[in-house]
C-alpha cells in the first residue's frame, strides 16, 4: 500500500486502531465510517477514519 493513500480506522468505543486501508483522496473528501469487528470490545462497532 502506498503511504500517501493509507488510512487508519479507530474503534469508537475503545479508541484503538484496528484496521488499515487505502482510498482515493481526490475522489472521496469526507471521512469513512465502517462497521467492523473489534477484537478488544469483542463485538461489531463503528470504526471511523483517523489521521
Amino acid at each position: 500500500m502506498s503511504q500517501d493513500n493509507l488510512i487508519k480506522f479507530e474503534c469508537v468505543e475503545c479508541h484503538r486502531i484496528n484496521y488499515h486501508s487505502n482510498k482515493n483522496k481526490k475522489k472521496i473528501k469526507d471521512r469513512l465510517e465502517l462497521k467492523k469487528y473489534c477484537k478488544w470490545c469483542k463485538k461489531h462497532t463503528i470504526h471511523k477514519e483517523t489521521k
